[in-house]
């Protein structure tokens, strides 16, 4: 998560270490002093996506075909110039980083509420000064790039170490992000991100060659550097003291810098005069108050050698030899072929959660824009944990006469203090037959067992009666009816108006064009639509995660928000159906999506008749009406929509949304 304010240190008090580069001249360099190895860039994905974002709707839940395009632009803008990427995405929270992550996630909260705030005090959407970015867009980012053909990789530790590993081990010529941590590793020139220009491919190298020179340092002593700055290893906490006795002493002192710029000075004054050795180290160790641990500096400094590499402040016995079969000893799955493709899988970013879930029992969840002030939609992480426990049942393979082990979650949502982990108990689906094993799910062939996989699936969302419904589906819609079905037995406030609005979205976007999205111009932006379009999305996810435990009945791709979601989309919809236009306007006067408009709705009628759930109209009309001003129909959506309440389930399904049309005078 990189230093503080060493980036802003470096441009402001030292721009020579700063140097405009061309990426093409350099990936021309590259070919010519390396004939055989094409010009790599490795790429901090987690740490770009926010800059990739750039639709001018963020809060609506993700402009998600737009993004697509985006993306699509960018890695044709490399390839143009003869440049491969690699992207590296985070596969796990470090438990040393986990503090750290905790912190950044309260923080995120109170951004959160001053958005929703905004909104509802001014009906639009906050200036990019408060922008965050759409829920889960870290997740559906990795896929994307992998549906595009490129090289995706989710890291089994921290992102950062192994992207700069990637960069030394290949000789790429570079690695583009924005986290100051890249340059601390003594690994290839790390380009920003930030400063990128992809039409010309320009942008900031940040040397730590010349960084070196201006503070008087070698680039041996880095890691120490950064460690006594305070990082995600070492806390700011313990150094206060120390930097003030490295003040006093700094000749480099400046009124006109920061407080932080004259310690960043000071610091690196200070290890100038220290020799590099591990005597050293040990009597630095002994200046700060470290408490019971006195190791932290030596795994400080250790977090950035990278593989082959050593350091004169950390004798080579002293190096852990951290190895994966530890944590392939620990693991909650001792089935080794199931934990074997579980981990191959997750490396090549084609699963989700799966693998943390296998090996350390250990998942979390980031933040997700919803309002904390609406009570009557429950967090999202709260919605989808009965889904998540069927998950973690067919996965850990619970009530079989075994051990029930708990699964440690880390979900962001309102009144979570984050202080411990919630021990949340898996649940046996009802699946049809009782609930496949792993292997079974995994690795068997042949038609039953791929009966068996949706079945499960469907179990998961308690739509296991629904199967031959949802088989006759395009895998898009059938994925999305599972989600909003579950959605509406889930939460008891939403409303026919929610159920029209989210079955407009899927009918309505079919055919519409990245351009045709982006032109979408909404008069103003509703709050409740804003949080139920980040549940939606979250809600995705869930279904990813299911997919990829029962042996993947559907295609990743098909359950994608691109294919499903457009968030400036939602909120015309629900807008329109919370004022009660009319059904020809709310489908955009294509009279051919009145059919599967009726059908799909009927689906999720009769999944929620099964579960007792009776599915109330409840128009808002233009603002929010609190939970007693309810009544059963908005009389200007009776007409239209009558048909929607009661028919029996006679001719569903038929048409636009078969799999296979059929001819249509058979029955």
């Amino acid at each position: 998560m990189g230093i503080k304010g060493l980036q802003g240190f470096v441009a402001t008090v030292c721009p020579d270490v700063c140097r405009t580069v061309d990426l093409r001249e350099m990936a021309e360099k590259h070919r010519i002093d390396h004939p055989d190895f094409p010009p790599v860039i490795v790429v901090d994905a987690m740490s770009c996506v926010r800059y990739w974002y750039t639709p001018e709707s963020w809060v609506c839940g993700g402009q998600w075909r737009e993004y697509l395009a985006i993306l699509e632009d960018f890695i044709k803008a490399f390839m143009a110039a003869g440049i491969k990427l690699v992207f590296y995405f985070d596969g796990v929270v470090e438990e040393k980083k986990r503090d750290e992550w905790i912190k950044r996630r309260l923080q995120n909260n109170k951004e959160i509420a001053r958005i929703f705030q905004f909104i509802k005090t001014h009906r639009k959407q906050p200036g990019r000064g408060m922008f965050v970015v759409p829920s889960a867009l870290p997740t559906f980012t990795r896929f994307a790039l992998k549906s595009l053909g490129q090289k995706t990789v989710c890291t089994l530790q921290e992102a950062d170490f192994e992207v700069a590993a990637y960069g030394l081990q290949h000789n790429c010529i570079g690695i583009l992000g924005q986290d100051s941590d890249y340059i601390i590793y003594n690994t290839c020139p790390y380009f920003s991100i930030e400063k990128l220009r992809l039409d010309r491919l320009v942008t900031v190298m940040y040397s730590r060659e010349d960084l070196c020179r201006v503070l008087g340092l070698s680039l041996t002593h880095l890691p120490l550097f950064a460690c006594l700055l305070g990082n995600d290893v070492v806390p700011e906490s313990l150094l206060e003291g120390f930097w003030r006795k490295c003040l006093v002493t700094s000749p480099h002192k400046n009124n006109s810098y920061s407080r932080r710029a004259n310690i960043i000075l000071a610091v690196a004054n200070y290890i100038s005069r220290v020799p590099c050795s591990y005597s050293s180290l040990k009597h630095l160790k002994e200046m700060l108050p470290l408490g019971s641990d006195k190791t932290l500096l030596y795994r400080g400094v250790e977090s950035y050698l990278l593989p082959g590499q050593q350091s004169p402040w950390i004798p080579p016995n002293l190096r852990s030899c951290q190895t994966f079969s530890l944590q392939e000893q620990t693991a909650m799955c001792q089935d080794k072929e199931i934990f074997q493709l579980a981990k191959e899988q997750h490396i090549r970013s084609e699963n989700y959660t799966i693998f943390n879930i296998l090996s350390s029992g250990e998942t979390e969840c980031s933040n997700s824009l919803e309002d904390e002030c609406d009570t009557e939609i429950p967090g999202q992480a709260l919605i989808y944990r009965p889904a998540r426990q069927h998950i973690y049942s067919v996965l850990l393979e619970s009530g079989k006469g075994g051990a029930n082990p708990l699964v440690k979650e880390w979900f962001v949502y309102f009144g979570n203090p984050l202080q411990q982990p919630e021990l949340i108990q898996p649940v046996q689906p009802s699946v049809p037959g009782g609930t496949p094993n792993l292997k079974t799910l995994w690795f068997a062939k042949g038609p039953d067992v791929e009966k068996q996989r949706y079945s499960t699936f469907l179990a998961c969302f308690h739509l296991q009666d629904g199967m031959e419904e949802l088989q006759a589906l395009e895998a898009p819609v059938a994925g999305f009816c599972c989600l909003l079905a579950y959605l509406m037995m889930q939460v008891n406030s939403l409303s026919l108006e929610d159920l029209n609005a989210f079955v407009a979205v899927i009918l309505c976007l079919k055919g519409k064009s990245a351009a045709q999205l982006a032109g979408l111009q909404l008069a103003q932006v509703d709050s409740r639509a804003v949080h139920l379009g980040a549940v939606f999305v979250r809600g995705l996810t869930t279904l990813l995660m299911a997919n990829s435990a029962c042996g993947f009945p559907f295609r990743m791709d098909d359950l994608m928000p691109w294919e499903v979601f457009d968030g400036k989309l939602f909120q015309e919809k629900y807008q329109q159906s919370h004022q009660g236009c009319s059904l020809e306007e709310l489908l955009e006067g294509n009279e051919s999506l009145y059919a599967p408009f009726h059908n799909l709705k009927s689906f999720i009628f009769k999944a929620c008749m099964a579960q007792k759930r009776t599915i109330q109209s409840r128009p808002r009309g233009n603002g929010f009406i609190t939970g007693t001003q309810q009544r059963e129909f908005n009389p200007r959506f009776q007409q239209t929509h009558r048909s929607s309440f009661v028919p029996p389930y006679h001719n569903q399904m038929r048409g636009f949304l078969w799999r296979n049309p059929q001819p249509q005078g058979k029955k």
